[in-house]
């Protein structure tokens, strides 16, 4: 039996994906997609899933958990796809429109989700907007690439994946020395002994040792739920369940008298949400030096010594001659190397990259990872990179991986 045509559009961050989607869902003409406009699609998205997570709440109508009752914004990311990919289906489409399904998913829960997909290419059209070569699936016949509002054909798939390999990236210049070094007397940052977390009555953490040395290079791992998020906010000192704990940050104590402030102070911390705070009409140079100043926006007239290290740092990222453009006209991979250097400007003794390449493209994301790269190589900051994903370009020198069970998640040490 013929198998039905399997279509991947490769997506990059300045591609015009909704217009694309909209199009193809109401029927109008789309270049090489001519077969789908008599057909009936549905969408696959996490947009879908918010979508009907606004109309849980405002009108307390669910659609996707109509047989369980559960509210959607209880589920995990791999719940969430699954019950909407459960509900698409009972809709019967002629073609599916996956925009980017394995998105915030864990390894595992990937695995299954590909799986699943596979099986209903057999039968059905899909349609896959993906912005990672990797997310492609296998089954693919004809591939396209989005660049804004142009949407270009490939005569072969051999074409497709020589044009569009990953390269590698290099940084050329240093990485700029702070004003202000840290003094860090302990070159223990943080310590971890025996730690376990739960939270209404379901253990989350069993007895996790860790230790973070300056310097140290990271990589935390482990499936959605396992923790992740709750041992950073025991760092950050935004949860209050370090205390009471045998836990050391910055040679204290948790609990021992020192301010969340003070912690922060000497923590760099981005995960992609945080861009969304930076709305105003913020300059590049103005966006780095605001770094120094831990503040949204600055409101002091920056000194000849800040600006020269903004540039610095701007001409490191080949920016430099775009310093008064405006933070928010930016690529969405751009903003993130910003991001990156307003954390570093101040070389903390910590760096956390929460997902920090989570929704760009492989060449951002490349771009990304060979500056974290370089910041490990040239710096005495210690980072911490969370990740579903595997970047093939990353160097960690070590990987925690926290392992979920009845009993909370565990922890292990891997070096690379």
């Amino acid at each position: 039996m013929k198998l039905p045509i399997s279509y991947a559009i490769l997506t990059q961050n300045n591609s015009n994906t909704k217009q694309l989607v909209e199009n193809l869902l109401k029927n109008r003409p789309v270049n090489g997609l001519s077969e789908l406009q008599p057909l009936n699609g549905l969408l696959f998205s996490r947009s879908e899933i918010n979508r009907f997570m606004d109309e849980e709440e405002r009108h307390d109508i669910k659609v996707l958990t109509e047989e369980s009752g559960q509210a959607l914004k209880t589920m995990s990311s791999g719940e969430q796809k699954k019950a909407l990919l459960k509900y698409l289906l009972q809709q019967n489409p002629d073609f599916m429109v996956l925009v980017n399904p394995f998105d915030n998913l864990d390894v595992t829960t990937q695995a299954k989700l590909k799986e699943q997909l596979l099986d209903i290419a057999s039968n059905k059209i899909l349609v896959q907007l993906v912005s990672r070569l990797d997310d492609i699936l296998p089954v693919t016949t004809n591939f396209f690439k989005l660049d804004g509002d142009s949407l270009h054909q490939y005569d072969s798939p051999d074409t497709f994946w020589n044009e569009n390999k990953t390269k590698t990236f290099n940084f050329n210049d240093t990485i700029p020395l702070p004003l202000s070094p840290f003094e860090v007397e302990n070159p223990k940052l943080v310590s971890f002994k025996n730690v376990s977390v739960s939270f209404d009555g379901r253990q989350v953490l069993n007895q996790i040792n860790w230790t973070i040395k300056k310097g140290d290079f990271w990589q935390l791992i482990g499936p959605n739920g396992s923790g992740k998020s709750t041992l950073l906010s025991m760092i950050t000192g935004d949860s209050h369940k370090g205390y009471g704990q045998d836990l050391t940050i910055f040679g204290h104590k948790k609990g021992s008298g020192e301010s969340v402030w003070d912690l922060k102070q000497k923590i760099g911390y981005f995960t992609p949400a945080v861009t969304n705070k930076f709305r105003g009409y913020h300059s590049l140079e103005n966006m780095i030096i605001s770094g120094l100043h831990d503040s949204i926006g600055l409101y002091v007239q920056p000194t000849d010594s800040e600006k020269h290290l903004a540039n610095e740092w701007l001409s490191l990222l080949n920016l430099k001659d775009r310093k008064e453009d405006h933070f928010r006209d930016l690529t969405a991979g751009e903003k993130r190397l910003v991001m990156v250097a307003r954390a570093m400007v101040k070389h903390p003794p910590l760096l956390i990259l929460d997902e920090p390449t989570a929704g760009l493209d492989d060449v951002s994301a490349n771009l990304f990872v060979a500056l974290v790269n370089k910041i490990a190589r040239e710096s005495d900051t210690a980072i911490v990179f969370v990740s579903h994903r595997k970047e093939p370009q990353l160097t960690p020198e070590y990987i925690y991986e926290l392992n979920p069970s009845e009993k909370g998640s565990t922890g292990i040490k891997v070096k690379t």
